[in-house]
Formats: C-alpha cells, sequence, structure tokens
C-alpha cells in the first residue's frame, strides 16, 4: 500500500495525505515521551553516566524517574501542541509526495514504482519537501521539550512572538542543514528497508499464512526504523544542538551549556569535548523511539490506507445497486 502500486489503484494523493496525517498523529500520543527523553539525552554535554557526577541523566529509567519527580507526568508531553502539528504536516506532505513521485515514476520512467532503489529516492525526497514545510513547528517543538522549570515559553505563541522578536525570522531554521543532509538518506533507508522487508516477508511466509498482515507491517516498520536511524543518528543530534542556539538560558538548569557558530563548529566542539560516543548521546531512547514510531506510523497508514479503500469500495458498490 506505501508507494504507488499501478496494479492497485486505490489511494489517492489526498487521501494519502489524510492518512499520513492521521498516522502521525496517533504515532506522535504514543511515542511522545520518548522523544523528550532522547531530546534531554542529545542536549546533555556531561558524558550519560551515573560515574558523572555533573550529569543530571544516566540512563533511560533514571531519566523517567528524575523527569517524573522534578517536572509531574505532563513534562512527558512538553511540546506535544507544536509535535502534533509537526507529525500532522508532516505526515502529510511525506506521504503525498511520495505516492505522487512514485506515480511520477512509474508513469514517465522506465523504473519500476515497486523498485527498491525508487522507494529509496521518492522517500528522501518527499522527506525533504516535508522537513522544509515544518522545520518551524519543529524548532517549537525542541524548545518546548528542552526547557525546564520556572518555563521560559508558557505557550504556543508567547515563544513564536519572543523568539521572532529577540532572534529574527531565521530562528526558526536553525537546524535545517543537518537537518537536511540527514532526512534524505534517513527517510530514504526508512522507505527502502520497509519496502525490502515486506517484500522478504511475503518470500518467506506462505500464502495461507498471510492474514497477519497489520502486525507484519508493524514488526517491518519498525526493523526499518531501527535500520535507517542507526545510520544517521549523528546528523539528529547536530539538529537538536543548533535549534536550541540563543535558548542557552533555559539550558542551566540540565548541566553545562554551548554556543555552536554553524554545523562544522558543532561536529568540531562535540569531538573534542565529548568524543567520538558524543555523537550519539540518547541513541538508546531514539532506537526505541524509531522502532515504534516508524511501526506505527506504516502500521496507521496502511490501516488508515485500508480503510479509505473500504468506503470507496463500499460506496461504489451501493451506486451501482442503485
Amino acid at each position: 500500500m506505501v508507494g504507488y502500486d499501478p496494479e492497485a489503484k486505490c489511494v489517492s494523493t489526498v487521501e494519502a495525505a489524510a492518512a499520513g496525517s492521521a498516522s502521525g498523529l496517533v504515532t506522535r500520543v504514543l511515542v511522545s515521551p520518548l522523544d523528550v527523553i532522547k531530546i534531554r539525552f542529545q542536549l546533555q554535554i556531561e558524558q550519560l553516566s551515573s560515574r558523572n557526577p555533573g550529569a543530571k541523566y544516566h540512563g533511560i529509567l533514571q531519566a523517567v524517574q528524575c523527569i517524573f519527580q522534578e517536572e509531574g507526568l505532563v513534562a512527558f508531553w512538553k511540546g506535544h501542541v507544536p509535535a502534533q502539528f509537526l507529525s500532522v504536516g508532516y505526515g502529510a506532505v511525506q506521504f503525498m509526495a511520495f505516492e505522487s513521485l512514485t506515480k511520477l515514476v512509474h508513469n514517465v520512467t522506465s523504473y519500476n514504482a515497486r523498485d527498491s532503489f525508487v522507494h529509496f529516492v521518492c522517500g528522501g525526497l518527499a522527506a525533504c519537501t516535508a522537513t522544509v514545510a515544518v522545520q518551524p513547528v519543529d524548532t517549537l517543538r525542541t524548545r518546548f521539550a528542552a526547557q525546564g522549570e520556572p518555563k521560559v515559553y508558557r505557550n504556543l505563541r508567547r515563544a513564536v512572538v519572543t523568539m521572532y522578536q529577540t532572534e529574527g525570522p531565521r530562528t526558526f531554521y536553525r537546524g535545517l542543514t543537518p537537518t537536511i543532509i540527514a532526512i534524505f538518506p534517513y527517510a530514504g533507508l526508512q522507505f527502502s528497508s520497509y519496502n525490502i522487508l515486506q517484500q522478504f516477508s511475503e518470500w518467506v511466509i506462505p500464502a495461507e499464512g498471510k492474514k497477519g498482515g497489520n502486525v507484519k507491517n508493524l514488526v517491518c516498520g519498525s526493523c526499518a526504523g531501527i535500520i535507517s536511524k542507526t545510520l544517521t543518528y549523528p546528523f539528529d543530534l547536530f539538529k537538536k544542538r543548533l535549534q536550541v542556539g540563543g535558548f542557552e538560558h533555559a539550558r542551566a538548569a540540565f548541566g553545562q551549556v554551548r554556543i555552536y557558530r554553524g554545523l562544522l563548529d558543532c561536529v568540531r566542539q562535540i569531538m573534542r569535548e565529548e568524543g567520538p560516543g558524543g555523537f550519539f548521546k540518547g541513541l538508546s531512547p531514539s532506537l526505541l523511539k524509531a522502532a515504534v514510531s516508524t511501526g506505527l506510523v506504516f502500521f496507521w497508514y496502511e490501516l488508515f490506507c485500508s480503510l479509505l479503500c473500504a468506503l470507496k469500495n463500499t460506496d461504489s458498490t451501493m451506486r451501482k445497486e442503485c
């Protein structure tokens, strides 16, 4: 169902956008706590270890306990409103662009729209399009998730006004360069890996055993998320570090802060002060989140597309009977 299939012309680009939005919305509610923990880990300068007395967070369970005790249960959904705008908008643009691009490849070129390489390229391009569209919301989400108590930004409107007045319009696109660099291979690997795993499962599982399609979609999506996130993770960390530039005063309660002049300066400082391991801070919750979120995104997308197809077929049958 993911990507254009000339043999199953069922979902239009508008319906793909609707299914993508719905899948993003449901998934975001479920994975928000993992996202908050991942962002806190990524922004911590100190080593993530209990042996480091200056480190606020040591591991996932300790971070959960610490955030809950200091900030309450709602802290795990900090920045949830902009995050939902991000998920809904990103899901709509990404899947609509992906369906359109794979259809274009099928109609204009000699390539097979179901080919894994086609899914890699179209998935990367679709993700880049979606990223540029929602980057300001992503920056807002990161800042809300990153701030401690007392809050610097009380609500979304206040955050937008304050950032615009104090830092200018360009601040909403902080971290865009590493994001674009990372998102193409990341999303490309997501879509191509999902496609390969789906084809592999169809080869391994006999025809009479293909009833658990939804579970298969979830498993294939989770594996695709782990593969793509592991290979492109450092760029996600660079993006988060750059997005909180100019926001250092809100990070004081969490430990040391750094000011980065750009992507290369960020890479140099992390390498010099934190070592190669610094590029993979927060990888554990990130992989957990990637497995859950990617699996759920593909699961819900396929499910919503199937529901839309069923509704269309039912409506078509009713019209014929009339």
